[in-house]
């Protein structure tokens, strides 16, 4: 299976292992284009007026949300690693929504790799857009393929 992983950049160093994980077990994944700069610390989107209008003008000139976007459309699946982030368990964030989102109008299936985040502005359309959770297993991902 063709598997997108979508993530907090805070997240990328679980990002580079679950790929290498689920590669070994015959999945083909994409990470964001990014994410190797990211861990070479030559991007920095951390909270801040100034870092905020970096990352988006980063975003903008590398039409990242769109390469992604397209990655997406080329998938099979999404992977979402919602971890804990700054105390916030099962972490969510806006650019991942929209990328859940995207993957659910295309009919993807949506993985997340743990619980639904207990935001009430969030909730009701994860729910809807049915989500497997994973429950921090990905494993769980090959007994859910032929579901």
């Amino acid at each position: 299976m063709k598997i997108t992983i979508c993530s907090s950049m805070s997240f990328a160093r679980e990002m580079v292992e679950a790929q290498k994980y689920l590669n070994k077990k015959g999945h083909k994944v994409v990470l964001p284009e990014h994410v190797k700069d990211f861990m070479a610390g030559d991007l920095d989107w951390e909270l801040g007026t100034l870092k905020i209008e970096e990352g988006a003008k980063k975003k903008k000139e590398k039409d990242l949300i769109r390469r992604h976007f397209e990655f997406i459309k080329k998938s099979d699946a999404v992977l979402v690693l919602n971890k804990e982030k700054n105390g916030i368990e099962n972490y969510i964030g806006c650019n991942t929504l929209i990328e859940i989102a995207f993957a659910y109008v295309l009919g993807k299936k949506i993985y997340l790799l743990n619980a639904l985040p207990k935001f009430d502005y969030l909730l009701e359309e994860l729910k809807a857009m049915e989500p497997i959770i994973l429950n921090g297993n990905l494993d769980n991902i090959k007994e859910l393929i032929n579901n």
